[in-house]
């Protein structure tokens, strides 16, 4: 060491030991203040770790569980809609939805972890992201657009995401949701959900409706009977990882139920062979539309109803406004001759004539004001019985004049014109029936045989009651009932077997509607054919053809209404048209039902050449020929 350099270095020592900064000394009090600081910094720290371990534990426990923990909805399964004897009109099948979590997708695509085993996963991914869109019916590019991206290629991140949870696909059949879960796609879920089926298709759907996706009812039972056919749903809450999967079932807070299963009024046979023979009709006639409802004399009960044009309610996509109408319950329309006995009832209660009074209707026609009334073919002197059975207007007209208005008025709504028929049905028409105090004498003569008031098809079905039930009104059901019912008195069984009498007159062989008679069974009724109303006045060539009765004539089982609109093959009236729907679904349906037949049968030879004679028949042609 250089003996020269020691003084230097000691004195540089000393020049830096004599620095003022150096020689600075902190005040006591600043020291013992940062003690302070830090000492209450710690304590406030451990005393804030003990109150939340301690004394309010119940706000990190809430938020950790909210971070894991997740309640799940667990459906509750929509009761079945059968027929009267268990067939099965509609039912609930499992099936399931697809939804994404798009968090987690995104952290599948493009991971912010750059590991290894994330990019492996991602890549995974994406290969299966690409098997996705085909299963969805959608291309690729779509499938990113929805996940928030708006490229193809694993990694772009361009777009935003509004929402978390997506639901991409709904009511998947299990072939093909096995086909997605298999995939094992990070963020995408198998959901399990009802889809609701139809098996009797479009003969029963404008009883039966439909629902919404959501298994809400919007039409017919389906929606007049929702609150009881509704599952409720249940709940169980489950703790879940980051990426959607379900590690541990913690507790169930709310069991699902099951909806109630329904029992419908309805015959399944019965129903079957009122829709087809209308259907035949509608098409043979060249109709626009029909209609048809079929009553148990005894209950009440509604064993059929059908329209046409109809739509298949497994299959909704081209359904239409038309398609849809429940024409039985919701169209009105002016129903002609139907409501002449009625007014014949009428007159007999208040004893202004008996079944062979005898009423001067020639030269068949009558004026009132400047009105013509007149009949379609002149008769001369009948009988009211023969007024009914020959469907004179002029004799019809002749006997309502002699009723005080406000009597005819009550008549109709006692039989329920005028009012919604008793059913839990969306839609059910009233009709109309104007208040007897704004009735001019003309429009109490064309009330008396069916113009000027509107019923629909179920309203005159089952006013057609007190007829066959010795007269007393029965209530409707489109729900099984297991026992004969009161109905509400409206004329008195003498009237109405006297009426019986009558009607079964008008379908006889010397009657308007000879083609409603059945083999083995007597049948009473009456025809109507009423022009459709057009803007102001009536279309000239356009009909409402219709048939109202029941059988057996003389201890009624069944009514049944039918109406065909507009019919265009050249024949129109009631008992060309409605009349033979009447007979075929009278005779079957009795049958179905085990009613003994009240009438011989006698046996008919046909020739081996009326095969189409004998197919309708029901005659082998084997055993023939």
């Amino acid at each position: 060491m250089n003996a020269a350099t020691i003084p230097v270095n000691a004195a540089s020592v000393a020049m830096k030991a004599n620095q003022p900064l150096l020689q600075l000394r902190l005040p006591l009090w600043r020291s013992r203040f940062m003690m302070v600081i830090l000492f209450g910094a710690f304590a406030t720290l451990m005393g804030r770790a003990v109150y939340l371990q301690a004394w309010n534990n119940d706000f990190l426990q809430e938020e950790g569980e909210a971070r894991t923990q997740r309640t799940v909805e667990i459906s509750g399964v929509r009761g079945k809609i059968t027929d009267r004897h268990g067939e099965v009109f509609a039912s609930s099948t499992e099936v399931k939805s697809v939804y994404a979590s798009l968090e987690d997708i995104r952290i599948g695509i493009t991971p912010k972890d750059k590991t290894e085993a994330a990019r492996k996963r991602a890549d995974r991914n994406a290969q299966a992201l690409k098997q996705l869109a085909p299963l969805l019916g959608i291309s690729e590019a779509e499938l990113y657009r929805r996940i928030g991206g708006t490229s193809t290629k694993p990694g772009a991140e361009k777009g935003e995401r509004k929402r978390d949870f997506v639901r991409w696909a709904r009511q998947l059949p299990p072939d093909l949701a096995d086909q997605i879960a298999a995939l094992k796609i990070d963020g995408i879920h198998l959901q399990r959900e009802y889809k609701r089926t139809y098996p009797a298709g479009e003969v029963a759907a404008h009883i039966v409706g439909f629902t919404g996706i959501d298994e809400n009812g919007q039409e017919g039972i389906e929606l007049a009977m929702q609150e009881s056919l509704a599952g409720q749903a249940g709940s169980r809450r489950v703790i879940k990882d980051r990426r959607g999967n379900i590690v541990e079932d913690v507790a169930s807070i709310q069991a699902s139920r099951q909806g109630q299963e329904l029992a419908l009024s309805i015959d399944s046979k019965i129903q079957y062979l009122a829709y087809s023979q209308l259907k035949q009709a509608v098409e043979a006639h060249g109709a626009k539309a029909g209609g048809i409802v079929v009553l148990d004399v005894h209950t009440g009960e509604v064993l059929a109803l059908a329209n046409l044009p109809t739509y298949n309610p497994n299959a909704r996509a081209q359904l239409t406004g038309a398609q849809l109408r429940n024409r039985v319950l919701t169209d009105e329309f002016e129903p002609g001759s139907t409501m002449k006995p009625f007014t014949a009832a009428l007159a007999l209660e208040q004893g202004q004539v008996r079944p062979d009074t005898v009423i001067q209707t020639a030269p068949g026609r009558m004026h009132i004001g400047n009105a013509t009334i007149s009949d379609a073919h002149p008769h001369g002197a009948m009988s009211v019985a023969e007024i009914i059975q020959k469907s004179s207007n002029v004799g019809t007209v002749k006997m309502a004049m002699n009723i005080e208005r406000a009597d005819m008025w009550e008549m109709y709504r006692k039989v329920g014109l005028g009012a919604p028929p008793p059913l839990q049905f969306p839609g059910a028409s009233p009709g109309r029936v104007r208040d007897w105090k704004k009735w001019r004498p003309i429009e109490q003569a064309t009330m008396s045989y069916g113009y000027g008031l509107s019923v629909s098809l179920v309203q005159i079905a089952r006013a057609y009651s007190i007829f066959a039930r010795d007269g007393d009104l029965m209530p409707v059901t489109f729900t099984k009932r297991d026992s004969p019912v009161l109905g509400q008195p409206v004329i008195s069984p003498e009237t109405a077997r006297e009426m019986r009498t009558m009607l079964a007159a008008a379908a006889s062989n010397v009657g308007t509607a000879p083609k409603a008679q059945t083999m083995g069974y007597s049948v009473a009724g009456k025809t109507g054919t009423a022009h459709k109303q057009e803007g102001g006045g009536y279309a000239e060539k356009k009909y409402r053809a219709s048939f109202v009765g029941f059988a057996p004539a003389g201890k009624p089982r069944l009514i049944i209404a039918v109406m065909i609109d507009e019919p265009s093959n050249g024949k129109y009236y009631g008992g060309d048209v409605a009349a033979p729907v009447f007979s075929a679904v009278s005779g079957g349906a009795l049958r179905a039902l085990g009613v003994p037949p009240d009438l011989a049968m006698k046996p008919i030879v046909l020739p081996p050449e009326n095969r189409e004679i004998r197919e309708s028949l029901g005659v082998s042609l084997a055993k023939a020929e």
